[in-house]
């Protein structure tokens, strides 16, 4: 049996991730990050999710995404909610979830040709 290696056919994808650091294609990062399937911005300045305002995700909704995944870190917490009114608003959805769930969230969506956009806050 012959195995071949798949690339992805978008720009970046997480190999993995949790609440101290992320592999992004083949480099590790151990800031807070946001990545589009074309585009990584790195040095996002956010370290609590559980404290994000609106304008934190000015960075993010610069991407345009239809769907936001939010990596909080090890531990699942949620933004307050006029930072999540501030996507609904805007017609983005929102998920929160732990970084490693986020990073497999994000490779799904974005392999499917959503316009994904994920925000991961690391705790370096």
């Amino acid at each position: 049996m012959q195995l071949v290696h798949e690339r992805p056919d978008f720009d970046f994808f997480l190999r993995g991730a949790d609440g101290r650091h992320a592999l992004v294609n083949e480099r590790s990062l151990h800031a807070s990050f946001v990545i589009a399937p074309d585009r990584l911005v790195e040095g996002w300045q956010a370290s609590d999710a559980g404290s994000l305002r609106p304008v934190d995700f000015e960075p993010v909704f610069a991407l345009q995404p239809e769907l936001i995944v939010l990596g909080c870190g090890d531990t699942q917490v949620f933004p307050p909610p006029e930072t999540m009114a501030a996507c609904l608003s805007r017609g983005i959805g929102l998920e929160t979830m732990v970084n490693a769930a986020a990073a497999r969230t994000f490779n799904v969506l974005a392999s499917e040709g959503r316009r994904v956009v994920a925000a991961f806050v690391i705790h370096g």
